[in-house]
């Protein structure tokens, strides 16, 4: 067995082990949700790693339904809004499996596209009441985006390179622990953003180089994800803390069911797609 797949296992097995032991333990961490998809992740990219492409693959795809599914739980949504609602969910199978079939094409514009297209249209199929429209197209236009699109990027770089997505997860985590961990000093506003890149950089730069005879990236390209990459997670980290507060989440009482999900995926939501595409358009 190779050494990667190897260290892969590894990890994995390792992150089992410490959610057991909470399980067992009955002890409530805080951040026990997050290593719970983090886990979740790794799963996938083990089992890839194995040969199992298909598999792998799916495992995403049922995140990308709980992601989704607990968001929409989240919005008062009209009656007239079903119909649309279950275009959202019918188009996790569809994602998964352009990227399954390697359909780049028809991947990169099922969403954006087609998806935007026919979400609008089947909102007035299904009704004559117009107030709260706009309301609604946005709503699952952006659980789409993050969840079912942003998802299905990590998925086809999975495709790519099982190594260049779990180069995008680890530097995605080590920068959401640097974020944690700076948000409990005194700094705010842009001086705290400034900690966190700075802080975050030295870690990513660091993994990214160590990981790249994995991911096969050149060294110089490594580099510039590396730095990248924080940044990334910064804006959608903004960018997820914003719609949390619209939302009336507080961040410290986040429950299941009610905001963990996006709490834990915000980090990805420029990272996943923006990093897909350097490493699309620079080395594929």
């Amino acid at each position: 067995m190779a050494i990667p797949t190897i260290v892969l296992i590894a990890l994995t097995a390792g992150l089992s082990l410490v959610l057991i032991v909470q399980s067992i333990w009955g002890a409530r961490w805080q951040h026990t949700s997050y290593l719970s998809f983090l886990w979740a992740f790794l799963l996938a990219f083990t089992v890839v790693e194995l040969g199992y492409f298909r598999p792998g693959n799916w495992i995403l795809g049922i995140l990308s339904f709980l992601a989704l599914r607990e968001f929409f739980s989240m919005i008062d949504f009209r009656l007239q809004d079903r119909l649309a609602l279950l275009g959202a969910y019918i188009s996790i199978p569809f994602m998964f499996h352009f990227v399954t079939i390697g359909w780049y094409g028809m991947f990169i514009v099922s969403i954006p596209v087609y998806g935007f297209l026919v979400i609008p249209l089947l909102i007035s199929l299904n009704g004559k009441e117009t107030d709260g429209t706009i309301f609604s197209i946005g709503v699952i236009f952006f659980g789409m985006f993050l969840f079912v699109y942003c998802m299905g990027h990590i998925s086809y770089l999975m495709s790519v390179n099982v190594w260049m997505a779990v180069l995008l997860i680890l530097n995605v985590a080590l920068c959401d622990v640097i974020i944690a961990w700076v948000q409990k000093g005194i700094l705010t506003g842009w001086r705290q953003c400034v900690m966190q890149y700075v802080s975050a950089l030295p870690g990513t730069l660091a993994l990214n180089t160590l990981l790249t005879p994995w991911t096969t990236i050149p060294k110089h390209h490594s580099l510039v994800l590396g730095a990248l990459i924080p940044l990334l997670v910064q804006m959608g980290h903004r960018t997820g803390t914003y719609v949390e507060a619209d939302l009336g989440l507080q961040r410290d009482a986040l429950l299941p069911g009610r905001g963990q999900i996006l709490d834990n995926l915000k980090s990805l939501l420029f990272a996943a797609p923006v990093v897909f595409h350097y490493i699309w358009y620079f080395l594929t």
